[in-house]
């Protein structure tokens, strides 16, 4: 296992909201809940939750990069029903203080999920939820198929991931990890990204990858899963081919919840 750490892109990060980017949270939030944010990176969403839940609620977010945290409390400043704290989700010390605990696409950064659940679990209240939501890589799809420099490109990232313990089918394996952990009333959900040509956001989700590409290429290339060239072969390629030919990309996502006995 390389065990390399992972820094998430600021600015993809800062692209996505409550409504669009974490429905299944959405949906379940009210005035006054006490909300907590695993893996909360620039507080985009957690920001969203704050307005969700009112001057009544209260919602903290953690994340374990002080860079992200830093721009997040300069960002969202204007809420005070919301602060930021450094923290991991593996090491979480709450107990039983929170009607929801959410992560949103963090799990499949973490090797022990397991462990996180847990402490996840151990924060929220008698009868509080656990939302959380993630990505199956291994089965994201594009119509057409990508050039081969861009797969070969997709291929190390999923091969680089897996040596770092980081699960690519977070998103299926969530509900059992959910059961084992004590929760009940399990549900799955499926919460897909999906953009196709014509559509108002598709240059900018679809613009994600050369973003990830020099968000981790450099990781990529030191732990010897591809070749600096390789790398900028991929950039070029997938870069002409989304503008030209690429008609539909899914990003394959599950929205888990459960409830503490």
């Amino acid at each position: 296992m390389l065990a390399q750490s992972h820094r998430s892109d600021p600015r993809i990060l800062g692209r996505r909201t409550l409504q669009q980017d974490h429905r299944c949270l959405a949906e379940l939030l009210r005035p006054g809940l006490f909300v907590l944010d695993v893996g909360c990176g620039t507080g985009a969403i957690t920001a969203g939750i704050a307005k969700a839940v009112g001057p009544h609620g209260h919602v903290v977010g953690i994340d374990r990069d002080e860079v992200l945290l830093n721009l997040a409390r300069t960002e969202h400043a204007m809420h005070p029903n919301l602060q930021f704290e450094c923290g991991d989700a593996t090491t979480l010390t709450f107990r039983a203080q929170f009607d929801i605990v959410t992560a949103a696409r963090t799990l499949q950064w973490i090797a022990e999920p397991a462990l996180a659940i847990s402490k996840m679990q151990q924060a929220a209240k008698p009868a509080g939820v656990l939302v959380i939501l993630d990505y199956n890589h291994a089965a994201n799809e594009w119509a057409p198929n990508p050039p081969r420099e861009f797969q070969r490109f997709y291929g190390a990232f999923l091969a680089w991931r897996q040596a770092n313990g980081w699960d690519n089918e977070m998103a299926d394996h969530l509900p059992e990890l959910c059961r084992s952990a004590g929760l009940v009333d399990v549900k799955s959900r499926v919460q897909d990204e999906v953009v196709e040509r014509g559509g108002p956001e598709f240059a900018e989700r679809t613009a994600l990858w050369p973003e990830v590409i020099e968000n981790v290429g450099e990781q990529l290339v030191t732990a010897g899963f591809c070749t600096e060239f390789q790398l900028e072969e991929s950039r070029e390629c997938y870069g002409s081919w989304a503008k030209t030919a690429l008609m539909k990309q899914t990003l394959a996502m599950r929205a888990v919840s459960g409830r503490v006995p």
